[in-house]
């Protein structure tokens, strides 16, 4: 017998089945009406737009290709529908008729209001949302849940190209108000994929260990934590290929190629297995070569341009290069758009390829006119007048990247790029336009301290390589103190006449007083000038002449070192000197500050003119070469070389004229001036006073020189302005002869005497000039060597 909460089961279930029927025909009887809607044809008098919210109803009436006036049926409609379907604005979209009205009924996509993105560190943020953007998602725009996952696999793409197969993204979506959607999207960037094995596979002309070299992609190793070369990213691998094709195409392989790449990981998605099968094919020589096509220069100045020999190996690079230098040859004789082809030809029997050049001068071109950008501070005449492009001339390739080349060693610019724009209706006509970035030409120094001997220390010095952006040299230096007070003024005009010979001055007025040293009683006081003429030789060689008046007179003290004693009983105490110095430079540095490449040297002979108090002569040599070792490291030798001596009635060469070594300039880890031949004071009686500390005295003779390893440093994109290296220096300063009475010094270079240092060094360029420090430990010092472990200068360089 049914309970009473069976009967009302079964009533419920009855209700159920009645309200199903119901509902069944509502839904029958709508799309019936729905039907008809489309079936009958009417003309549309009128159309309304319900469930609009943020779309303008003016977005929607320009869309929907439906105009009232206008007769339509079902298909007509169904079409419109698609339409503005397609827009993109909207989830769903009902037609429905009242009368000859026709409504459109829409629902709106929600808007993306915010996008929130989590846990990124490598790929910024700025730059994920720049990606996203290319996919349409914006804050503010229609936001379409179908786009999701296409992002997610974009980003999870965009990770795995750095070799972050772990990576993991996770998009979230949180409903708004007035139909807005927040989106969060959380990522977990996971670690990179390191390599562990790369393996070359069909090579038989070189060893494994050959090729995996010229890769950027590595193993792992112990530098890991300092190199990202043990990431696996599928760029690098791109790269690595290309390198691997171009060495055995430069080594004869003409048919090399790669046939198939296979990276594998592991499990845990951390390890990163590369194979590489290749087939070498056989090796080729080159065979005879032709020049073909409009040889507009004579044949025999072209052929000189081609490095390619008959017999030797094949090389592309040979052959590109070959085709480069002839096209730089036309170029400089403004066949600035001529186009050199090179065709080879191989012959399978003899293993031979033969190189046919097709050479395509086109029409001489010439500049029109030489424009200047980003020279806000430099006058346009300081940077025209480094020009050897002329305007009117024809475009000379080598003249267009010597005068690049000659605004960069001017150390104005950080950076200067040269640009060739055609001139509109005038296809045998250019412009130039060489931008610039400007960066600090000159060096501020300052310094306050106090010394028990010294007193108060106040210093300043003040130089502009570029003074008021006209090019011109200008210095300006005060030291005082009360054992040294200096004052020194110099101006140098580069460009005195047009064609490079320069002018310039200076004078200076220094006086040294050491009265109240405990150890040397005597002070030296210095007052002349200048006038100094500048010759170009070359683009690269100059000439400088210098005719000065000096003026130096030394009061003694108490106590004195005793070559100081010594020279003034000699010499007398106070001298008038007129001085010639004579220079010579050869610049073939790429840039004028921190340069990467090239070589300088420079010679330089100062010599007392007849009728001087004094007759001494000082030759002096400077020279420094880089060699960039890769992209980024570079070797830098310097070298600086002197020699000075008397003649005449002057017994030695002025003490007061002697070269030093030590100090941030020098030998680093050394204090200033404190290598070499030293001396014991003598007393006014000519006694050597007891207890005293022999005084660096200087030499005749400096040998100094310096190994540079110059290396980027990590996490610093733009390195431009600083520099930072590994050191090994070495020097001192020798006598060629010594007093009898100087039982310290010996006589001539004697390679056991050389300090040395090894030391870290960096140099920053900033708003007033570069700041350098050193970090260095001798290797090698003498008992009387004064070291300085930490060593800092502003307004100089290294």
């Amino acid at each position: 017998m049914p309970t009473a909460e069976t009967a009302s089961q079964g009533s419920l279930i009855q209700g159920n089945k009645r309200c199903m029927k119901r509902n069944l025909v509502v839904l029958v009887l709508a799309l019936f009406l729905s039907v008809q809607a489309y079936a009958e044809t009417f003309s549309v008098s009128d159309i309304r737009v319900d469930g609009l919210q943020r779309v303008e109803l003016g977005t929607v009436l320009r869309a929907f290709p439906v105009k009232v006036g206008e007769r339509v049926d079902q298909y007509r409609l169904a079409s419109a529908s698609r339409e503005l379907f397609a827009t993109g604005l909207f989830n769903d979209i009902r037609l429905l008729r009242d009368g000859a009205l026709l409504i459109v009924d829409v629902e709106e996509r929600p808007a993306l209001s915010r996008i929130e993105i989590k846990g990124n560190k490598v790929i910024e943020t700025p730059a994920l949302q720049d990606g996203l953007k290319s996919l349409g998602l914006t804050e503010g725009e229609v936001f379409q849940r179908a786009t999701l996952e296409r992002i997610r696999l974009e980003l999870l793409r965009l990770y795995a190209a750095q070799g972050r197969y772990g990576a993991q993204v996770e998009a979230k979506i949180e409903s708004l108000a007035e139909n807005r959607v927040g989106l969060t999207i959380d990522i977990k960037e996971g670690d990179t994929a390191t390599i562990r094995h790369i393996n070359v596979v069909g090579n038989r002309a070189f060893a494994d260990d050959d090729l995996t070299q010229l890769f950027e992609l590595q193993l792992t190793g112990f530098w890991d934590w300092f190199s990202d070369a043990d990431r696996y990213s599928r760029e690098k691998l791109s790269g690595d290929l290309e390198r691997l094709r171009s060495y055995y195409l430069d080594r004869g392989y003409i048919n090399f190629r790669v046939e198939s790449t296979q990276v594998s990981i592991s499990p845990d998605r951390r390890d990163v297995y590369i194979t590489i099968n290749v087939a070498e094919g056989d090796r080729y020589r080159f065979g005879s070569f032709e020049l073909v096509g409009d040889l507009i220069l004579p044949a025999e100045r072209l052929r000189s341009q081609v490095t390619v020999e008959p017999g030797a190996f094949f090389s592309r690079r040979e052959m590109v290069r070959s085709a480069d230098q002839i096209t730089r040859e036309l170029g400089g004789e403004g066949y600035l758009r001529a186009n050199v082809n090179p065709a080879p030809q191989v012959d399978e029997e003899t293993k031979t390829v033969d190189i046919r050049f097709f050479v395509n001068p086109e029409r001489r071109v010439y500049v029109r006119r030489i424009n200047f950008k980003g020279n806000t501070r430099t006058a346009d005449k300081v940077l025209r007048r480094e020009m050897r492009q002329m305007e009117a001339g024809w475009a000379s390739t080598e003249k267009i990247e010597t005068s690049k080349s000659r605004l960069e060693r001017l150390g104005f610019f950080s950076a200067v790029n040269v640009e060739t724009r055609p001139v509109a209706d005038a296809e045998d006509q250019i412009d130039l336009e060489y931008s610039v970035q400007e960066q600090l030409s000159g060096n501020l120094s300052a310094s306050i301290g106090f010394s028990q001997n010294s007193g108060m220390i106040l210093a300043a010095s003040v130089s502009q390589n570029n003074f008021l952006g006209t090019g011109n040299f200008v210095s300006f230096s005060i030291n005082n103190s009360s054992t040294n007070t200096e004052y020194a003024f110099s101006y140098t005009n580069p460009y005195y006449t047009i064609d490079g010979v320069s002018r310039g001055f200076r004078l200076f007025f220094r006086e040294q007083d050491f009265d109240e040293d405990d150890v040397s009683s005597f002070s030296i006081d210095t007052y002349g000038g200048a006038v100094n003429f500048g010759y170009p030789i070359d683009e690269y060689q100059r000439l400088r002449f210098e005719l000065g008046l000096e003026n130096q007179a030394l009061t003694v003290g108490d106590t004195v070192p005793t070559e100081i004693f010594d020279f003034i009983a000699t010499e007398g105490d106070e001298y008038n000197l007129g001085l010639l110095e004579f220079s010579w430079t050869d610049n073939h540095l790429n840039k004028g500050l921190l340069a990467t490449a090239g070589y300088s040297q420079s010679l330089s002979l100062e010599v007392a003119l007849p009728g001087s108090d004094l007759s001494y002569y000082k030759l002096r040599y400077r020279g420094q070469r880089y060699f960039p070792l890769t992209d980024n490291w570079l070797l830098s030798l310097k070298s600086n070389l002197g020699y000075g001596d008397s003649f005449g009635d002057t017994s030695e060469l002025p003490f007061f004229k002697n070269f030093y070594a030590g100090g941030f300039s020098s030998v680093r880890g050394f204090k200033n001036n404190s290598l070499g031949p030293r001396s014991f004071t003598t007393g006014a009686s000519g006694s050597t006073v007891p207890d005293s500390d022999p005084d660096p005295l200087g030499g005749n003779i400096l040998l100094t020189g310096s190994v540079e390893l110059i290396f980027p440093l990590p996490f610093v994109e733009d390195g431009s302005k600083l520099r930072s290296m590994f050191f090994f220096d070495a020097g001192s300063v020798f006598e060629s002869s010594c007093l009898a009475s100087n039982t310290t010094c010996v006589e001539n270079v004697d390679p056991s005497r050389v300090s040395a240092s090894v030391g870290v060094g960096l140099s920053w360029y900033t708003f007033i000039g570069p700041l350098s420090f050193s970090l260095a430990k001798p290797v090698r010092e003498q008992a009387s060597d004064e070291t300085e472990m930490f060593q800092f200068a502003l307004g100089r360089s290294f």
